[in-house]
Formats: structure tokens, C-alpha cells, sequence
């Protein structure tokens, strides 16, 4: 199983808006800048987490991003669903149809169990949770490294 691009992206974009304060909010060339994250893919990434309702544009001429609700109230699994229909390690948790044996299938189980367990960890961590801890490592110092 792997988390695709655009939520990985999904939540950089999130975290960063989170640790950005102005009121009028923050420029998509600035995220895209300080995420390291192309500025036409970043428009996607926009795209599906304004559509989803996370985040909006401030109002007002030069006015940039920023989230619609409080970040303790955003979880990981909020952004995952904005590029994603279901969270689902195996399609046969989302389509009955997908295999003959759903009904009896010991391993649909474990799926299912594992499925459970990720959906609760998403569920459970916020964007202020990743922004709190994202403020504390750019906090830390830095390692310098000397060529010579």
C-alpha cells in the first residue's frame, strides 16, 4: 500500500498553511517555494483541497490561501479524502463485487482489521499535530556540513 503524491503534498500544503498566521492568508508561489513542490502540480493540489472545503482564498485583491476551519478540527484523514474516494488497503474492502469469496474470506478479515487500524491513526492525527511538530524540528539547529 502507498499513499499517493497528491496526499503527501496534500498535507505539506496543509501544514504549511496551518503554521501561516496572516489573515491574509499565504501565496501559492510561496507554498510551492517553501514545500519544494512544482507550481503547476501545486495547482492540483489546490484544486482538490479547495473543492473538498479545507482550505478557500482569502478575499481581496493579493490575497493568498489559507484553511477553513482550525487545524486541531482538520485530521490526515480529511486531506486523504480530499484526493480519494475511500481509504482502502484492498479494493475488496469498497466493491462486494470484486471477489466471489468476500463473504468468506479469512484474509478480507486481517484487511479489514489492518484497514480499521489506519483509519483510526488518520483519523486521530491533526494538522496541528504535524504543524506543532513541524515547528519544533525547524526549531532544532541545523547540522552544518563542510566540504573541502
Amino acid at each position: 500500500m502507498k499513499i499517493n503524491t497528491k496526499v503527501r503534498y496534500g498535507v505539506r500544503v496543509m501544514i504549511e498553511l496551518a503554521l501561516n498566521k496572516q489573515k491574509e492568508g499565504i501565496y501559492q508561489k510561496e507554498i510551492a517555494k517553501n514545500q519544494d513542490i512544482s507550481f503547476k502540480y501545486l495547482d492540483q493540489i489546490i484544486a482538490g483541497l479547495k473543492s473538498s472545503g479545507l482550505i478557500s482564498t482569502v478575499a481581496g485583491k493579493k490575497s493568498g490561501y489559507r484553511l477553513t476551519r482550525d487545524p486541531v478540527e482538520i485530521t490526515v484523514l480529511d486531506v486523504y479524502n480530499a484526493f480519494n474516494p475511500e481509504f482502502a488497503v484492498v479494493d475488496c474492502l469498497t466493491d462486494e463485487n470484486s471477489c466471489r469469496k468476500t463473504t468468506k474470506c479469512a484474509t478480507r478479515d486481517f484487511w479489514e482489521g489492518l484497514n480499521t487500524a489506519l483509519v483510526k491513526y488518520l483519523r486521530s492525527t491533526t494538522i496541528n499535530d504535524l504543524a506543532k511538530r513541524q515547528a519544533e524540528l525547524d526549531q532544532e539547529p541545523q547540522e552544518l556540513i563542510f566540504y573541502i
